[in-house]
């Protein structure tokens, strides 16, 4: 008799993501950040997940459930990511509720965004550090403009704080230009037909 029952498993064929995670059922497990976009054996049973390149075994998971979260293991990551591994989502809110309200949504839409966390805290701890060479109120206009406008990148908040759009208006439409929306063309019903 063997010593330990037979654990029944499951072999697929997964690519690795440019974020260097795997797609099982709905839930992401990492893997070595040098192996992103290979071809990959992942090998399932009820309780792990085992990750295989070439026939040798490259990450190792308990089994999550298909919630579309991340389970990353900190070795697998690239240095960069492992900067800002001890920063969590709450203490970068934080941070950027120091600025101000508008900083504090921006960055909390660029985390929500982002396929995993870690790629949006390089870009909200740029935008946090912007509040040095420009100040937090020029920051916290600028974050205004960048949500106003749809902008949720490093670039566009720098570039609206270099162009010195923070202190002015979105949209600001020219003298005797009509603001209203209304067109008038025998084919659009108005509102008066939906009442």
């Amino acid at each position: 008799m063997p010593a330990e029952p037979y654990v029944l498993a499951e072999w697929r064929v997964r690519k690795v993501g440019l974020d260097y995670h795997v797609d099982v059922d709905g839930h992401f497990y990492s893997v070595p950040h040098r192996h992103a976009r290979a071809s990959v054996e992942v090998r399932l049973t009820l309780r792990t997940v085992e990750v295989f390149l070439k026939g040798e075994r490259i990450a190792a998971h308990m089994r999550g459930s298909g919630d579309g979260k991340h389970t990353t293991t900190p070795e697998h990551m690239p240095s960069s990511h492992r900067r800002y591994a001890d920063w969590t989502i709450e203490r970068i809110l934080r941070e950027a509720d120091r600025i101000g309200p508008s900083a504090a949504m921006l960055c909390g839409l660029i985390l929500e965004h982002r396929p995993h966390p870690e790629q949006g805290f390089r870009t909200c701890l740029g935008i946090v550090r912007l509040a040095r060479p420009f100040g937090p109120a020029r920051l916290e206009a600028a974050c205004l403009r960048a949500l106003q406008v749809g902008a949720k990148t490093y670039g566009s908040v720098k570039s609206i704080l270099d162009n010195r759009l923070d202190g002015q208006p979105v949209g600001r439409a020219r003298e005797g230009e009509d603001q209203g929306l209304a067109i008038r063309h025998p084919n659009i019903r108005g509102p008066r037909y939906y009442h």
